[in-house]
């Protein structure tokens, strides 16, 4: 008698190591996490937890500031120039800051993906100075 497959739960194997192809893919994660996790019913537009998260008052931007600012750190651990490392900052403080404005910062958030700006500069890093890093997606 076949028994019935149970759905397989939804995981992400992220490397632990500090090697630029590991950190490559856990900001990849947290971006998608932060920016394009679930679907908007309806109009199929892509919002993270940074949009969600924001409806709740002050609690959901300082959560969602802090996951930006992981990347900020990941980005510092891979070497990128100072100059750099305040462009990413300084994405994550002004998503933060005008996302925190009620209602309108809701919308802001949908919009201004920080955290996918913040991966694109990573990302021409990486290509760069790590270009084993880069994964050709089909």
């Amino acid at each position: 008698m076949d028994q019935p497959q149970r759905p397989r739960p939804m995981t992400v194997d992220l490397p632990l190591g500090t090697d630029p192809a590991s950190v490559r893919k856990r900001v990849e994660a947290m971006e998608v996490l932060l920016e394009r996790i679930f679907t908007i019913p309806g109009i199929n537009r892509r919002v993270g937890l940074d949009a969600v998260a924001g409806l709740v008052p002050i609690l959901g931007d300082v959560l969602t500031a802090v996951m930006g600012l992981y990347i900020v750190w990941e980005a510092r651990n891979l070497g990128l120039p100072k100059w750099k490392i305040a462009r990413l900052a300084g994405n994550v403080v002004f998503d933060s800051v005008v996302g925190a404005v009620p209602v309108v910062g809701d919308l802001f958030d949908s919009l201004f993906r920080s955290n996918t700006r913040n991966l694109k500069i990573i990302k021409r890093h990486l290509d760069k100075h790590h270009p084993h890093t880069r994964v050709i997606e089909g």
